[in-house]
């Protein structure tokens, strides 16, 4: 994975809080990772349980700067949803993401403060100004719209995949540099298959007919120069003339007795 706008120490702790996250989640809360950037965090968000938003899930993103933690990340809501505090783009409007932002906050605490929000939304600071309005002066008209969203658009099509973080964060602690190649191995051998092998340039390679059995190999310079493994095409070639030879030395014995008879 490339991680190039993430110093290593923060590379490090961001491995730790992912996995965490992974193994102990917050309530109504799942985290994913992007494979090739880990400065980009995935979220599943359940609605919570008598707002407007109950029975959907939202899914949504923080994208670390260059210069996290010091400088909180940007969330946005991947999913459409109706609510005074998202904008129509999905950006998050939140204090927490902002002027109330910690190094020392970590992302369990942004992403339970982003849930938090569905449940009690703040009008006076909205960035959807339809929503806000409509929360102050009619909340029945406001939780109808945004019972309208959640049952058209919070029907995620795909989940994200449980146990990845965990996997994914193991080569980044121990500092391996090809992370990529390592999850795929990683993944295959915990489905229970086996790795491809990729051939080697420098391998000798052998033509296999339709039966499955190798017949021609074809000579390298390794083996002409060894002689320790011989084409069966070139043994067979060798064995024909080795049998013609004996034939041909009875015919002269033959030759030289009738001349000498003579």
């Amino acid at each position: 994975a490339t991680n190039e706008n993430l110093p290593p120490n923060v590379i490090k702790q961001l491995a730790k809080e992912l996995k965490n996250l992974d193994e102990t989640p917050p309530e109504g809360i799942k985290v994913g990772v992007n494979d090739d950037d880990f400065s980009t965090i995935f979220a599943d968000i359940e609605g919570p349980a008598g707002t407007p938003y109950e029975n959907g899930v939202f899914r949504m993103k923080l994208i670390l700067t260059h210069d996290f933690p010091h400088s909180p990340p940007k969330g946005y809501f991947l999913t459409k949803i109706f609510h005074p505090n998202i904008a129509s783009n999905g950006e998050i409007c939140v204090n927490a993401l902002k002027k109330d932002w910690s190094p020392s906050l970590g992302l369990r605490h942004v992403l339970m403060v982003v849930r938090c929000l569905l449940i009690e939304p703040f009008p006076e600071s909205a960035l959807n100004e339809q929503a806000g309005k409509m929360l102050l002066d009619n909340y029945d008209e406001y939780a109808r719209h945004a019972r309208l969203y959640t049952s058209i658009h919070a029907k995620p099509k795909t989940k994200l995949k449980t146990g990845a973080i965990s996997e994914s964060t193991t080569a980044l602690n121990v500092g391996q540099t090809h992370t990529s190649l390592c999850n795929v191995d990683q993944k295959t051998l915990a489905s229970g298959g086996v790795p491809l092998q990729q051939p080697s340039p420098l391998a000798p390679t052998a033509n296999i007919v339709k039966g499955g059995n190798s017949l021609d190999q074809p000579l390298t310079a390794e083996t002409a120069v060894s002689g320790s493994a011989a084409p069966p095409s070139l043994t067979m070639k060798k064995e024909a003339g080795l049998a013609k030879l004996p034939a041909d030395k009875k015919k002269i014995d033959a030759r030289k007795k009738s001349l000498k008879r003579l």
